[in-house]
């Protein structure tokens, strides 16, 4: 099985295909490949997921790609634990490695993507982009926690299962 089975939202682009004026894309997953999706990243739903993406040829062998992801997912609220849905909306800086070569180490630049055989899995990195995207603690639009002190249900205090050994001597 190649990686490409395995993926869930493929979308593998030879690097000639580029050329030296460079190139737009518009990605679109489909309905099966937002709900594999949405299964990775462990939320609800991914309702749609776009990308645009100009990619050109930089200096040392390398694509650059930068654009615009924006995906309308469905999260669960970490406040109410109800299901609430968001768009999502990334810019996209991206820089494909040839093969053999290591990415760098920085911090201010463009993610730095290794790919194999002469090909960019554009929708590998796309993916991975998104999954940064997501609130890790989303919250509904109007959820908040209750302040300290209201409507806040203290547990009974539990009887100490040794209160009876106390007062007996052995």
């Amino acid at each position: 099985m190649s990686d490409e089975n395995r993926l869930e939202f493929p979308r593998s682009l030879p690097w000639a295909a580029v050329g030296p004026e460079g190139r737009h894309r518009r990605l679109e997953a489909t309905p099966a490949e937002c709900a594999a999706l949405a299964l990775r990243f462990g939320i609800p739903a991914i309702e749609s997921l776009v990308a645009e993406l100009d990619l050109s040829n930089e200096p040392g062998g390398t694509v650059r790609a930068r654009g615009t992801l924006e995906a309308r997912v469905v999260q669960t609220c970490v406040i109410t634990l109800e299901p609430f849905g968001e768009l999502v909306r990334d810019e996209v800086d991206l820089r494909f490695l040839p093969a053999g070569r290591e990415p760098a180490d920085d911090a201010e630049g463009p993610d730095e993507i290794p790919t194999e055989h002469g090909v960019m899995e554009l929708g590998e990195a796309l993916a991975e982009q998104l999954s940064l995207a997501l609130d890790p603690y989303p919250r509904a639009p109007g959820a908040s926690l209750p302040e300290v002190g209201e409507d806040v249900v203290e547990e009974p205090r539990r009887r100490n299962p040794f209160a009876v050994l106390k007062g007996s001597k052995a």
